[in-house]
């Protein structure tokens, strides 16, 4: 079930902790390395590349070759039968008051 870790060539990615809180960090790009890489791992055209953090802190960019195995089992079932949920039926959405929201809250921008 593990699959063989793929390091993304010619792709690297910076953090710089003096930057302001909204830059993330700094991608940089070997076209030639990086094309070369891109064509090998496409599919369907895209290339999915994940930047996680390795064990001595640093980020590294890292070939996501997920692919769901399949629908699950009560997923599929609803799929086939019709019942998905249609954009319209908010049954299942709790409904929130502005007086049940703390307006206090740090606000995320």
């Amino acid at each position: 079930m593990s699959q063989e870790k793929v390091l993304a060539d010619g792709f690297s990615f910076k953090r710089n902790e003096n930057a302001p809180d909204f830059v993330v960090g700094r991608l940089a790009i070997k076209v030639e390395d990086a094309v070369a890489f891109m064509k090998e791992n496409q599919k369907n055209g895209w290339v999915n590349i994940s930047i996680k953090y390795g064990r001595s802190g640093n980020p590294y960019c890292e070939l996501d070759n997920f692919e769901p195995s399949s629908m699950s089992k009560n997923g599929g079932d609803m799929l086939k039968n019709g019942q998905n949920m249609s954009k319209n039926d908010d049954s299942m959405l709790k409904k929130t008051t502005v007086n049940e929201v703390d307006l206090n809250d740090e606000l995320p921008f």
